[in-house]
C-alpha cells in the first residue's frame, strides 16, 4: 500500500479502508514516521483475535530501547486477524511499514471516528509541525 492511499490517526497509526462501512475489514499499522521516532524496536505486544477495539483506545504496545508506546486504534470493531510475524520480525516495521508491517485487521462495528482521520498530506504536515 502507498501512504497516500491511507488514512492516519494523530497518534501515528494508519488505516487502510477499501469500503468504509460497518462490517468492512480495515487494516491497521503504524507509520514510517512513528517507527523512525521509536528507533531500535525490541518488543511488540499484540491483541488476540476477537479483541474489541475502540477509537483512541490502546490495543497493544511497541517497545524500543528508548521507550514503550501504546498502539491506539483508529477504528471501532473486533480484531479478526493479527500479524503474527511481527513480534519475531520487528524489522518488517522498518522495511515495509505500509505492507508486510501491518499490525491488525479489524471488522468495523461502525464508522464513528473515521471522519477524524487525516489524509497523508495533512498527516505529513502534522508531523512536520511537532
Amino acid at each position: 500500500m502507498k501512504p497516500n492511499q491511507l488514512k492516519f490517526a494523530e497518534t501515528h497509526e494508519w488505516v487502510a479502508l477499501s469500503n468504509p462501512a460497518a462490517g468492512a475489514v480495515a487494516t491497521v499499522g503504524i507509520s514510517a514516521q512513528a517507527v523512525e521516532l521509536l528507533t531500535d524496536l525490541v518488543f511488540m505486544d499484540l491483541p488476540a483475535v476477537g479483541t474489541k477495539v475502540a477509537v483512541g483506545k490502546s490495543f497493544g504496545e511497541v517497545e524500543s530501547v528508548k521507550a514503550t508506546s501504546d498502539l491506539y486504534s483508529p477504528v471501532n470493531g473486533e480484531v479478526v486477524e493479527v500479524n503474527t510475524q511481527l513480534p519475531n520480525q520487528l524489522e518488517l516495521l522498518n522495511s515495509d511499514p505500509y505492507g508486510a508491517g501491518w499490525i491488525i485487521k479489524v471488522k468495523l462495528s461502525d464508522v464513528n471516528g473515521l471522519e477524524a482521520l487525516l489524509d497523508y498530506p495533512t498527516y505529513q504536515k502534522q508531523c512536520a509541525d511537532h
